[in-house]
């Protein structure tokens, strides 16, 4: 049977409850699934040895091997998408008569889907999209003159008011999976992309009922396994949010919903406000006078400021990808208040690091906590990483762990005096602002 449609997987690598596939299988009889290896992104990656790429091609694997059970294939890309799709996919799939896919909300994917329809439709072939990587988007949840909520607690009860009167959708792929089509040659080999293989380990994708009950409780502190470090499994779509956001719901894991309605918050945020990928929501705080020492910068990048837990969260980012939820807190205020470096530059070394970086959650995360964002902490909200470290890490464990020459001598003192400092940013803050 020839192909009659195409899906096409961005950031929804799986076949169970993806919406967007759902309704591809469900319109057509033969649907081909697609991945492109987009070098609009790949070529501004500087490191050639990127776990993320690794670690994205290990979960097409698997996507492929899944579609592969039901009759089907994943045919995989590599290129920018627009002209792939005009001079390579529609050539591969002549027969095709509509593509489907899944919302993206980055000022960029916006861009490329538009350019991407442009060609399509040139071709009299339909592009359908759906929401499935949050609960709900764009205008789905807003104040009552209808503007956007930019203060997240009333932002939630209106969340959770619209998810009790609707529910949790569930889009059941199964019952319509042999409308699959398969491709030859369809896994690209790593070895066609400029980069060096890097075995990534993946977090379980199961996050058991008790392990949300016990979120709030447990969440703060680096050295316990309380937290379900499924970020990334929802940044690339390998998990559902509906089934994690229904699993909270039905155990009354109030904290742990809201953790995932603070990703719908910041992508909604996102919508309304792209200019946060790049610039302060609240312009005045546009006038803080950075300091910006390269120096400083180095240290703390490289985990070397003498602090122990600063450095703790940058080892374990540098090593694993990874920072525990409070840590990347903690690391953020010391960078843009003790060191008064700008948000921008950690935001833009969290994005080349993080297995799990999202733009919305991210420049959201950084912006909190350099007072300029949505709901941010105040500007003299400075979180002193000593008492932090003395709270949540007691015990010494999680930085023992990262920085094991804590207890010598050669651990190097502070680059800053941390109480003089956060003196510094809360008489400079209080100057530019006022």
């Amino acid at each position: 049977m020839n192909t009659d449609a195409i899906f096409w997987f961005r950031r929804d690598l799986r076949l169970d409850d993806n919406c967007g596939l759902y309704h591809a299988l469900k319109e057509h009889k033969a649907v081909q699934g697609i991945f492109i290896f987009d070098t609009e992104i790949l070529d501004k990656l500087e490191d050639k040895r990127d776990k993320r790429v690794s670690l994205l091609y290990d979960m097409l694997q698997d996507l492929h091997a899944a579609l592969e059970k039901e009759g089907g294939s994943l045919k995989v890309y590599y290129g920018k998408p627009t002209a792939l799709f005009k001079e390579e996919i529609l050539s591969d799939f002549p027969e095709v008569k509509a593509v489907h896919t899944n919302h993206d909300y980055e000022p960029y994917a916006k861009e490329r889907d538009q350019q991407v329809q442009q060609v399509l439709e040139e071709q009299n072939i339909s592009f359908h999209t759906y929401k499935d990587q949050v609960i709900f988007e764009k205008d789905e949840v807003v104040k009552a003159d209808g503007g956007p909520y930019t203060v997240f607690t009333p932002y939630f009860n209106t969340w959770k008011k619209r998810l009790e009167k609707e529910g949790i959708p569930h889009w059941d792929t199964k019952e319509v999976l042999g409308n699959v089509a398969k491709a030859e040659h369809a896994m690209l080999p790593f070895d066609a992309m400029p980069f060096e293989y890097v075995a990534v380990d993946l977090p379980n994708k199961q996050f058991a009922a008790e392990g949300m009950q016990a979120y709030g409780d447990q969440r703060d502190y680096p050295a316990k396994k309380g937290t379900s470090r499924l970020s990334v499994h929802l940044r690339f779509g390998s998990i559902s949010i509906r089934q994690l956001a229904k699993k909270a719901w039905d155990n009354t894991a109030e904290t742990y919903l809201s953790e995932l309605a603070w990703r719908d918050f910041y992508h909604q945020i996102l919508y309304h406000y792209p200019k946060v990928k790049d610039s302060a929501f609240k312009d005045r705080y546009e006038r803080v006078p950075w300091r910006n020492n390269e120096e400083d910068f180095k240290a703390w990048c490289e985990g070397k400021t003498g602090v122990p837990i600063v450095d703790a969260g940058m080892r374990e980012l540098n090593k694993t990808g990874y920072m525990h939820n409070r840590v990347r807190m903690i690391v953020a205020s010391f960078l843009t208040k003790n060191l008064l470096i700008d948000w921008r530059w950690g935001e833009r070394y969290f994005a080349k690091k993080l297995l799990d970086y999202d733009m919305a959650a991210n420049t959201g995360g950084w912006q909190w906590a350099a007072g300029c964002g949505t709901d941010a902490a105040p500007y003299f909200r400075v979180f002193n990483p000593i008492t932090q470290a003395e709270k949540y890490d007691p015990k010494g464990v999680y930085i023992r762990k990262w920085v094991p020459e804590f207890d010598q001598l050669s651990y190097p003192q502070p680059i800053v005096d941390v109480k003089e400092s956060r003196k510094r940013a809360i008489a400079t803050y209080k100057e530019a602002l006022n």
